[in-house]
Parts: C-alpha cells; sequence; structure tokens
C-alpha cells in the first residue's frame, strides 16, 4: 500500500500532452477530440503558452479543425485542466 501512494505522489505535477483535432474555441475555452476519439476540454489563461511551430501565436490563431498538442496538468475528475502549451502545426515556409 506504501508503494502506491509513492508512486501517485511521483506522478503529480507531471504534464501530460493530448493530441488531437480542434473541434471548439470558446473565449478561454477550447475543445479537442483526441486521437482515440475523447473530446477533452481545456482553459487557457495568462500563462498558457500557444505557439505555431517555434513562434508564438495568439489565441486568435486557433481554429477549428486544425491539429493541436495540448500539454496540461492533470485535475481531480470532474475539474477543467488548464493548458500550458497549445502547439499548432508550423506554417510551411514561403518560397525564395
Amino acid at each position: 500500500m506504501l508503494l502506491l501512494s509513492v508512486a501517485a505522489v511521483a506522478h503529480e505535477g507531471h504534464p501530460h500532452r493530448f493530441l488531437g483535432t480542434l473541434s471548439a474555441v470558446q473565449g478561454s475555452r477550447i475543445e479537442i477530440k483526441t486521437t482515440d476519439g475523447k473530446t477533452v476540454v481545456f482553459t487557457l489563461d495568462q500563462k498558457t503558452l500557444i505557439q505555431q511551430g517555434k513562434a508564438k501565436a495568439d489565441v486568435k490563431e486557433l481554429k477549428p479543425g486544425e491539429r493541436i498538442v495540448v500539454s496540461a496538468l492533470p485535475v481531480a475528475a470532474g475539474k477543467v485542466m488548464t493548458a500550458l502549451n497549445v502547439q499548432l502545426r508550423a506554417l510551411a515556409p514561403v518560397g525564395k
């Protein structure tokens, strides 16, 4: 029993990554449908880093239908996770 509680404590604070398609953007909340078919909702706050490739991006650039990766810390069941990082695909370089 002691080993289980130690393992649980050691796992806390580790961000989880969610890969999927952005299905909705509503103010400071986004919803994605993950690659395994689950729908997950995240809150965006002032600390959330939104990136397109390696460049910073704005929440206005989040469009439903885009493939994204969201990193967030796990929360208790029934609570909404706050996204730490939202990663969009990098833009293709413009020709020379």
